[in-house]
């Protein structure tokens, strides 16, 4: 454990490991010492002799003792402290340059178990188990040694009760692993339902499901109950079988100490010393006991850490061996700082293929958007058209083909400079907590006032501001809960007209707003696309038919493409396509006769 702990931590705090770990095992030899000296000052106190050289020489190790339990202490504290902060920066580091498929609804519930109880689970090992457990190794090794000093019999009875510990220390962590990592998903799928329950609460009540409970989520907390009783029903009595092995063990040397006491071979004065030797022996042991079952969820949860850390992230492109030349590459507007330098905004993929946990969605999917131009992908639910702006945008790397951008494979870009070639406007739009002008800066957090104030008014983002008690510093709280989803969009494209990247990908979802909310976003999303190239994922049949190219999508591949004009001349699933959803948008709700 102490090496994964290391290797977690990193060369730069792997010297204050070892130096906390030497700090502990002096403090535990130390606090055997100090134990030891009592045998010698009860012979003198018993015996009649002096006692004042013994008494002096026991002060000045008891005190050696409180000032390497003081050392290791502050040692093992800033280890600690260091373990919470490099985690988590580790953790985020790392987090952040993971693929996003990677994080489906059970790893992000577990990701929050882990940068919560998990890392606080592994910063406990070296801030306090740590000094437990190796103080239960260096002070009954030490007491054992002088045991062998005092009388070679009594430290032998000692010695061989130690196999029949190491075993009972041994069943009792192999039970408590055979649980933990059950507590581990029913702790994280709780957390999940929680959060699921606190945020859902809208649908919730307007399907009256909040008096009688929420199955989900009394389900996953019934569960993290049951596992619980579990891990103390399987845990307890191993944690029995330690604390009575621990006794018969003292017990084990009390039978031999008096035996030899009956028998003369040793002085009453020097069997109490011997006797009191062997209840300090046991006590370290029963304390390992009590955070055995810490120390083992600990190391789970450093292994989960470990796990996290080892999963690969998306290759990023290395430093430019050069500046870009010729005038394919355009403008540089600062240095290179990738292999890429991009060209003209344009979009290819070639060939592309993808899947998800081996189910294929995207199969030879090969198209082009030219600089400038808009391409409309339409195609039923299901057939890839929203996972295709994923790819562009490097959410995941394709299975097969390329994906180029500006005239490189997203795969040469580092992510700043690929995502400084695009803009992106999803369905799904997340605001964060803070204000209206905090949530729109995100498109470009070097911005001045006046420059994220003209995105908003481009996008109307003004009209909410107006409408909402202090305007552009209203707070719209979590997920921009006080706001409607047609101007959460509005405010996303906000921020994709103040970023002003060169290539828009974007999520046309107008199809259910109101209609004063559609007029604005029709508004805003022409101002967006003006000189910029844009892929759209179309809904409105007007979007469609002005598009440049349409690109026609069904089971993740490309069955049509062409302009609108040509797709109607073709007659195949394109023009069956348009001719349903003409028909679609007369339809309207009537009372049944």
């Amino acid at each position: 454990m102490i090496g994964e702990l290391g290797a977690v931590l990193g060369q730069e705090h792997g010297a204050r490991l070892r130096r906390s770990l030497l700090a502990m095992t002096v403090y535990g030899v130390l606090q055997g010492l100090s134990f030891a000296m009592l045998v010698p000052v009860l012979r003198a106190l018993l015996s009649g002799e002096a006692v004042g050289p013994w008494l002096a020489a026991f002060a000045v190790v008891v005190a050696a003792t409180a000032v390497a339990s003081y050392v290791q202490a502050q040692y093992g504290y800033a280890v600690g402290l260091a373990a919470l902060r490099t985690l988590y920066h580790r953790l985020g580091d790392h987090v952040a340059g993971l693929p996003v498929g990677w994080f489906s609804a059970d790893r992000v519930g577990r990701l929050g178990q882990l940068v919560g109880k998990g890392v606080m689970d592994v910063m406990s090992v070296p801030a306090h188990l740590l000094q437990v457990v190796v103080s239960a190794v260096a002070a009954p090794a030490t007491v054992l040694v002088c045991m062998f000093v005092f009388d070679w019999r009594l430290g032998l009875a000692a010695l061989l009760t130690a196999p029949f510990l190491w075993l009972a220390f041994r069943w009792t962590q192999s039970l408590v692993q055979r649980s933990d990592t059950a507590m581990d998903d029913a702790g994280a799928e709780g957390a999940d339902r929680v959060v699921e329950f606190a945020r859902q609460q809208p649908s919730l009540r307007a399907f009256g499901r909040t008096a009688d409970g929420y199955d989900l989520l009394d389900d996953a907390l019934a569960r993290q109950r049951s596992t619980l009783r579990r891990l103390l029903r399987t845990t307890l009595p191993g944690l029995g079988t330690v604390a009575l092995t621990v006794q018969l063990a003292f017990t084990a040397i009390l039978i031999v100490g008096c035996s030899l006491a009956l028998g003369g071979a040793v002085d009453v004065p020097e069997l109490v010393g011997v006797l009191v030797l062997a209840v300090r022996f046991t006590e370290p042991l029963l304390a390992a006991a009590d955070v055995g079952g810490e120390l083992r969820m600990a190391r789970g949860s450093l292994r989960r850490v470990k796990a996290v850390l080892d999963t690969p992230p998306l290759p990023v492109a290395g430093p430019a061996t050069g500046p870009a030349t010729g005038p394919e590459t355009g403008p540089a507007t600062g240095p290179a700082t990738g292999r890429a330098r991009p060209g003209e905004p344009s979009i290819e993929l070639d060939d592309v293929g993808f899947s998800y946990a081996e189910r294929p969605v995207l199969r030879d999917v090969s198209f082009t958007v030219a600089p400038r131009t808009v391409t409309a992908l339409v195609g039923p639910s299901g057939s890839g058209k929203t996972t295709l702006t994923r790819l562009i945008a490097r959410f995941w790397d394709a299975d097969a083909g390329a994906v180029r951008v500006s005239g490189n494979d997203v795969r040469d870009y580092t992510p700043e400079d690929l995502m400084a070639q695009l803009s992106i406007v999803f369905q799904d739009v997340y605001l964060f907590e803070g204000t209206l002008e905090d949530n729109i800066r995100l498109g470009r957090p070097e911005a001045t006032d006046e420059e994220v104030r003209e995105a908003g008014r481009l996008a109307r983002v003004d009209e909410i501001a107006e409408r909402l008690p202090g305007g552009w510093q209203a707070r719209i709280g979590e997920a921009g809960a006080t706001l409607s989803g047609g101007e959460r969009q509005r405010v996303s494209i906000a921020r994709a007209m103040l970023k002003d990247a060169p290539i828009v990908l974007l999520d046309e979802a107008t199809a259910a707003l109101d209609p004063e909310n559609e007029s604005a976003l029709i508004d805003a999303l022409a101002t967006l696309a003006r000189d910029r190239t844009l892929l759209v994922i179309a809904h409105r049949l007007t979007t469609i038919a002005a598009a440049d190219q349409i690109v026609m999508l069904e089971d993740g591949a490309v069955v049509e493409r062409g302009t609108h004009q040509e797709l109607l001349d073709l007659d195949g699933r394109y023009a069956a396509f348009w001719t349903e959803r003409r028909r679609a948008r007369g339809w309207r709700l009537t009372q049944p006769a």
